[in-house]
């Protein structure tokens, strides 16, 4: 994955959002119309803390947020999710 150039404002972060399941668990092959929004991605950039937050996610930490969860952008021609921290639900 390419670097990402520019800076994450205080209190939010960059998401690489994983890619949305394409089978069932059984094997069942799932049509774009149905698929899932990703609920779990890669964080590729954390901006500094907030003066009543501090930082607890780091570059690499692959996190679990909820289904409407941030803003979506492209940069560089690659799709990612910036949200605050707080709308992390869980850090594996």
């Amino acid at each position: 994955m390419a670097t990402i150039q520019g800076k994450v404002n205080a209190g939010k972060v960059l998401i690489k959002p994983f890619p949305a399941e394409e089978k069932t668990a059984s094997g069942i092959i799932i049509p774009d119309s149905a698929k899932e929004k990703p609920q779990r991605g890669e964080i590729v950039k954390v901006g500094e803390a907030k003066k009543d937050e501090p930082v607890i996610v780091k570059e690499g930490n692959v996190v679990l947020y909820g289904k409407y969860s941030g803003t979506e952008l492209t940069i560089g021609g690659n799709d990612y999710l910036l949200m605050n921290q707080s709308d992390i639900l869980y850090i594996e």
